[in-house]
């Protein structure tokens, strides 16, 4: 795909966590998102019709969190399907509270341990900082945050360590908010994130991701420890950048 300065500028001009990124992280950004598309096969489901522009703004989210990390984070799927609205799956699954249901639900998204990424476009669409519940949500981000898990030991919300990190840290940081979370939810105290992070383990790493990233100040004042790793993780402070 050619793709011009102003067309990548146009096709993200409505996203703005976009806007964090200025100068030589723009420019890297641009860079990694095109390499994104040029390695990733990204197909419409059904009979959607798929623009440049939607690829172009589906990339660039998708590569936000690997920007720091590199796409090869990206090697182990090479498929992204985007449906129009919201799509059927037939997949088993467990509800929250902890019963395994079969039959069809709707969902937004998913991603498969070996296999796809799979989207809901109106659902990119609606991320933002306050658009689920009044919590921060982006579809995007919070797929590839599962297939980032996914590296080590499958979703289990513990995804590859950097050397300078210790994973004792996470884990004792990550199941202690994890447990607070189900407390105040218990006690009917509100909660900063949305509570689908109450799921289980992966659901909270991949939650705690889309806070990260579009509402980072919101993630650092309610939980500033899962703040803290987080910008180790991903190698960046968008907190900082917000401000």
């Amino acid at each position: 795909m050619a793709v011009s300065v102003d067309q990548w500028e146009s096709a993200i001009a409505d996203w703005p966590v976009a806007n964090r990124y200025q100068g030589a992280e723009r420019e890297a950004l641009r860079d990694v998102a095109l390499r994104f598309i040029a390695r990733k096969i990204i197909t419409p489901g059904g009979d959607f019709q798929l623009t440049d522009a939607m690829c172009l703004k589906l990339a660039t989210m998708a590569c936000v969190p690997i920007l720091k990390l590199g796409l090869d984070w990206y090697d182990h799927f090479k498929t992204v399907i985007v449906y129009q609205e919201d799509y059927v799956s037939d997949q088993p699954y467990r509800s929250d509270d902890g019963v395994v249901h079969t039959g069809t639900r709707g969902l937004s998204g998913e991603a498969w341990l070996r296999g796809p990424v799979i989207l809901s476009w109106s659902s990119v669409r609606q991320s933002g900082a306050h658009s689920r519940n009044g919590h921060a949500s982006n579809v995007v981000v919070h797929e590839l945050a599962h297939k980032l898990d996914m590296l080590r030991d499958g979703a289990n919300g513990a995804p590859p360590m950097h050397p300078d990190m210790r994973p004792g840290e996470w884990h004792e940081i990550f199941s202690a908010a994890w447990e607070r979370l189900h407390n105040d939810d218990e006690q009917g105290r509100s909660l900063p994130i949305d509570d689908y992070a109450l799921t289980n383990e992966a659901e909270f790493f991949a939650v705690c991701s889309e806070s990260f990233f579009e509402a980072p100040e919101n993630l650092q004042k309610a939980m500033p420890e899962v703040y803290r790793l987080l910008c180790q993780f991903y190698r960046q402070q968008p907190a900082l950048a917000a401000t």
